[in-house]
C-alpha cells in the first residue's frame, strides 16, 4: 500500500500533545498524532480531543509517564492526565480483517500502516507526524476529505460486521460534516443494520449522548431515523417521531444544536439534553390523565417514562436518571399544571435544581411567553446563598472484599 505524504503546518496542536508524543520519540518510540483530531485540524475546526498512536507498548508508556493509568480489556488503551485533560495513547495495532467476526478482542500489536486498515473511515485514517509537519496518508484519507467524501477502509459490509458501531460513526459524520456517503458504504449500512443490537449498550449509548452535544443532534437523530436505526434501538421514541407531537423533540434538539451550542457556550449537562427527548412524552402523558396530578405522582410517570423509552437495550445509569427525572418533575413546580396566584419564589433544596432551570433556558427558547418566569426563578436562584444550597454527593464505593489471607 503506498504512502502518500502532505505537508502541513505545525499549529493549534495541544502542547500537552506534542510533549507526549516528543517525549517518546526520545525514548526510541514512534510516535503521531491519529485519528480525530488530524481530521478536525485539516477542516480547520478546533479538536475536541487529541489521540496519539505509537510503537509503544502500553506498559512501556506508563513506565514513561508517572500521570498514566491503563485501561481496557478488549481495546488496551494508556490515559496520560494533565489536569482535567486526558490525552488517550495507543499502541499500533494489527489483526485479521479478512473475517466478518465481530471484533472481541483488539491487542494484536503491528506497524503504523497495519495500524491504519483496522481505522473506520479513510477521512479518520491520517497520521500526522509533528517532527517532520507531514500528514502521512496510506488510504487516501486526504483527498477524501477535500472532496468530503465519507468512505470505508476496506469493505464496507465487512467492517460494519466486524464493528457494527461503525455504522453510527458513519451517520454522526453525515451529521456533523455534510459529506457525502460512499454508495457501497450506504448499501451496506442498509443491510448490516440489524447487526447494532449486537453491540455493547454502553458504547451505543455514549455515542448518542456525544452526538446530542455535538451540535449536530437533530440531523443525527434524523438520520437514525431514515435508516431505520432508531426503530431498533429506542422503538418508542422512532414511533413518537413520526407524530405530530414528536417534531416537538427535534425542535428542542435544534434549539440546543444552534443557541446552546455558539461559539463560547458551555456545553449543556447530560441530563437536560437527555430532558430534550423525553419531555415532550412527558407533556403528553399528564394531559392524556383525568386528574391533576401531584409532584410526586408526576415523578414516579417520569421514571416509568425513561425505561419506557431507553430499555430494553439502553440501561439508563441510576444517577443519571435520577438527575434526568429531577430536571423535568421541577419544570411543573416553576409551571404548574394548574394557574395559582402569585407566590414568592421558593427554591428547592435539590442538588439538580440549576439544571431544572437550564432546561427552562431552552423551554423559554421555544415559549417566549415562559422567558419572564426563567428569568424570575433564574434571579432567585443567583441570589441564594451559595453554601445554603444542596451538592449532590458522590456515592460511597463499597469496599473490596478480601480474599482469605495468605500463610506466610
Amino acid at each position: 500500500m503506498e504512502q502518500k505524504t502532505y505537508p502541513f503546518p505545525l499549529k493549534g496542536v495541544d502542547s500537552d500533545a506534542l510533549y507526549v508524543m516528543e517525549k517518546l520519540r526520545q525514548a526510541g518510540y514512534t510516535a503521531y498524532l491519529v485519528g480525530g483530531s488530524v481530521r478536525d485540524l485539516i477542516l480547520q475546526k478546533t479538536p475536541k480531543d487529541y489521540d496519539i498512536s505509537t510503537s509503544a507498548k502500553p506498559e512501556e508508556i506508563k513506565q514513561l509517564f508517572r500521570n498514566c493509568i491503563l485501561i481496557g480489556r478488549r481495546f488496551r488503551l494508556a490515559h496520560i492526565r494533565f489536569g482535567k485533560k486526558i490525552l488517550e495513547v495507543s499502541t499500533f495495532r494489527t489483526g485479521d480483517m479478512e473475517t466478518d467476526a465481530l471484533i472481541v478482542r483488539d491487542n494484536e500489536w503491528g506497524n503504523p500502516e497495519q495500524d491504519v486498515l483496522r481505522r473506520d473511515f479513510t477521512i479518520n485514517g491520517l497520521f500526522y507526524d509533528p517532527s517532520t509537519e507531514t500528514i502521512i496518508d496510506y488510504v487516501e484519507g486526504y483527498p477524501d476529505l477535500q472532496k468530503k467524501y465519507l468512505r470505508t477502509i476496506g469493505q464496507p459490509y465487512m467492517r460494519f460486521k466486524q464493528d457494527p458501531v461503525r455504522m453510527l460513526r458513519l451517520l454522526k459524520f453525515q451529521a456533523r460534516f455534510g459529506f457525502e456517503i460512499d454508495k457501497d458504504a450506504h448499501i451496506s449500512l442498509l443491510e448490516c443494520r440489524h447487526e447494532i443490537l449486537k453491540s455493547s449498550p454502553s458504547r451505543v449509548f455514549e455515542e448518542l449522548l456525544r452526538m446530542l452535544e455535538s451540535g449536530s443532534g437533530k440531523a443525527f437523530f434524523k438520520l437514525l431515523a431514515e435508516h431505520g436505526m432508531l426503530q431498533m434501538l429506542l422503538p418508542a421514541l422512532a414511533q413518537f417521531l413520526e407524530t405530530p407531537d414528536g417534531k416537538e423533540i427535534y425542535d428542542y434538539l435544534e434549539e440546543v444544536d444552534t443557541t446552546f451550542h455558539a461559539p463560547g457556550e458551555p456545553l449543556l449537562e447530560r441530563p437536560v439534553l437527555l430532558s430534550c427527548l423525553v419531555f415532550p412524552f412527558l407533556q403528553k402523558r399528564l394531559a392524556a390523565l383525568n386528574h391533576t396530578p401531584h409532584l410526586g405522582e408526576i415523578q414516579q410517570i417520569a421514571y416509568q417514562l425513561i425505561d419506557e423509552i431507553f430499555q430494553p437495550f439502553f440501561p439508563v445509569p441510576r444517577m443519571l436518571k435520577m438527575m434526568v427525572v429531577s430536571v423535568l418533575t421541577a419544570q411543573y413546580r416553576i409551571t404548574p399544571l394548574e394557574k395559582r396566584k402569585q407566590q414568592r419564589i421558593r427554591i428547592p433544596h435539590d442538588p439538580d435544581f440549576a439544571l431544572a432551570l437550564k432546561f427552562l433556558d431552552v423551554r423559554a427558547c421555544l415559549e417566549p411567553a415562559l422567558q419572564t418566569t426563567w428569568e424570575d426563578w433564574d434571579y432567585a436562584y443567583g441570589n441564594v446563598e451559595q453554601e445554603d444550597l444542596p451538592v449532590r454527593r458522590k456515592r460511597r464505593s463499597r469496599p473490596r472484599k478480601r480474599g482469605p489471607r495468605k500463610e506466610s
